[in-house]
């Protein structure tokens, strides 16, 4: 149901947009090609089992964990679109 000037189907398209949007932005960030045999932030040497498991792998495992905790907070509030207008 569309209101005032936009199309049918109008919101569906901008979800569908944005989810796309989204999925491309994480393909991008994928590592790809040759892996590093030694850690780009700590010098460590990457074990042979993490290379191969991990196409592209140029992080040691705790060197990632901390990089993959730091990036949780994706800074959306999920809460606000409808919360905050009922009040």
């Amino acid at each position: 149901m569309a209101s005032g000037w936009a199309k049918d189907g109008a919101v569906q398209e901008q979800i569908d947009a944005s989810v796309n949007d989204a999925v491309q932005r994480a393909r991008s960030q994928i590592a790809t090609g040759e892996g590093s045999t030694e850690c780009i932030e700590c010098d460590e040497p990457i074990p042979e089992a993490r290379r191969a498991a991990v196409p592209g792998v140029r992080r040691c495992i705790r060197c990632q964990e901390e990089r993959d905790a730091a990036m949780a907070h994706s800074g959306y509030n999920r809460r606000g679109s409808k919360d905050s207008q009922l009040r």
